[in-house]
């Protein structure tokens, strides 16, 4: 009977381990990942709006909750935003897409028709 309830006591000690690898989130870590985003996205100087659309993962309430936080934060010591250095991906605008080259009988890509010559005309 012991050594049963030693094995149950071993099993749920790794029941963190289990619930990690088996990709059930852990609500303070959600939490807190949302809060710093949200902080990290205010601290940048981008909006709300924008940092909900760049982390759709995330939870809302908790990105709103830290960049609430880090407005009165940044208020209270007068800290100014700081310019992001690179856009996100997201905010990058579209490329055009690239217009894909013909092929030639010869196999050459985009190169451009030889002449015909006189000799190939038949005279």
């Amino acid at each position: 009977m012991r050594t049963l309830l030693l094995a149950v006591l071993l099993l749920l000690a790794g029941c963190d381990q289990i619930k990690e690898r088996a990709g059930f989130p852990e609500p303070a870590r959600v939490e807190a990942e949302g809060k710093a985003i949200g902080g990290a996205c205010r601290h940048a100087g981008r909006g709300l709006e924008d940092c909900y659309r760049l982390n759709p993962e995330a939870s809302k309430s908790a990105i709103y909750t830290g960049w609430k936080e880090m407005t009165e934060y940044m208020a209270k010591n007068n800290i100014e935003a700081v310019e992001p250095v690179t856009l996100p991906e997201a905010l990058v605008p579209a490329k055009p897409p690239a217009k894909k080259k013909s092929k030639k009988a010869d196999g050459e890509e985009g190169a451009p028709p030889a002449p015909a010559s006189k000799k190939d005309a038949g005279h």
